[in-house]
Order: C-alpha cells, then sequence, then structure tokens
C-alpha cells in the first residue's frame, strides 16, 4: 500500500478512500469511521482503533496483575457499606 494517495472531492463533499486504505484501517462498507483534525490535517481512524490506543495508553499505567474491574467492585461494595 502507498503511504499516501489523491483522490479528488466531488462537488457534494464526497471522498472515496481507496480499497488499499479501507483494507488497512478495516473497514467495510456501513462501518462508523471517525474523522477528526489535527495540525491542520484531517485524521481518520475506527472506534475499535481509538478503543484499543485507550487500553494501551491504560495498561502503562497499571501494574501487571492488577484487574482494574475488580479494583472498582470493591470501591462500590466498601462503599455501600459506609452507607
Amino acid at each position: 500500500m502507498p503511504p499516501e494517495t489523491k483522490v479528488r472531492m466531488s462537488d457534494n463533499g464526497r471522498v472515496v478512500i481507496p480499497a488499499a486504505f479501507r483494507e488497512a484501517l478495516g473497514v467495510r462498507a456501513g462501518d462508523e469511521i471517525v474523522l477528526r483534525m489535527e495540525d491542520d490535517e484531517l485524521r481518520i481512524t475506527t472506534m475499535k482503533q481509538r478503543i484499543e490506543r485507550a487500553q494501551r495508553l491504560v495498561r502503562q499505567h497499571v501494574k501487571a496483575g492488577v484487574s482494574l474491574v475488580d479494583e472498582l467492585i470493591a470501591e462500590r461494595r466498601e462503599a455501600a457499606r459506609n452507607e
């Protein structure tokens, strides 16, 4: 896949994402994508990619073997006992 390509915008603002780029993103017809302006550029991602990125960021701050779900449940139970 080329690192970049040129496409032409139609009169009504539509742009076709070339097949190689769609395949690289893992998107198909009907899938929802996320558009974001960053440094005067349009970035295209998927919700799946955004979730995976967020999970990687969180993992950097959580010790190995720690379950955030278990910690949250324990905190909620403790708060319920103290009510």
